[in-house]
């Protein structure tokens, strides 16, 4: 139901942005979002939700963005060097990525290599479809796809 908004998402947030891979990004984000939810309440209206949380994103990434211009080099640097994760931390991540790993493996090639393309290489879609020799509407589903399967894969296994 939700990959129907995602083209129109892109090309109202890259109106709005000026820029068609932030845009995408937003997107993507939002729809991790969406399938993130934990509320098991339906979404009465799956596009308002899915403009207004990518709406929201945009204006977050906005706020750390001028905060981060009006902060001293000093903190930053020291906000860096005092984040030591613990060891816990570390391992909790390599279990994550472990998970991660898992659930690629169960998509079909195509769906896979789509979703490594445009999140490890940062590919934009175009670049994909080209290079899979798919239309970018194939690509766009793939990559929904992806992140639901390994959505669903994790919260599975968290359950365990």
């Amino acid at each position: 139901m939700l990959e129907n908004y995602y083209r129109e998402l892109v090309c109202f947030l890259n109106a709005k942005l000026g820029n068609r891979q932030v845009a995408e990004d937003v997107v993507h984000d939002a729809y991790v979002r969406v399938l993130e939810r934990a509320s098991d309440t339906p979404i009465e209206q799956p596009r308002a939700f899915l403009y207004r949380t990518a709406l929201n994103l945009v204006i977050d990434g906005h706020r750390r963005n001028v905060a981060r211009q009006t902060e001293p080099l000093e903190v930053l640097d020291s906000e860096e060097r005092f984040h030591a994760p613990s060891p816990q931390h570390h391992f909790d991540d390599s279990q994550r990525l472990d998970l991660l790993q898992r659930a690629l493996a169960e998509l079909p090639p195509l769906c896979r290599e789509s979703f490594m393309l445009r999140k490890l290489e940062g590919l934009s879609h175009p670049q994909i479809a080209e290079r899979l020799g798919i239309s970018r509407s194939l690509v766009e589903k793939h990559i929904v796809n992806a992140m639901k399967h390994c959505r669903v894969r994790m919260r599975e296994w968290d359950a365990h």
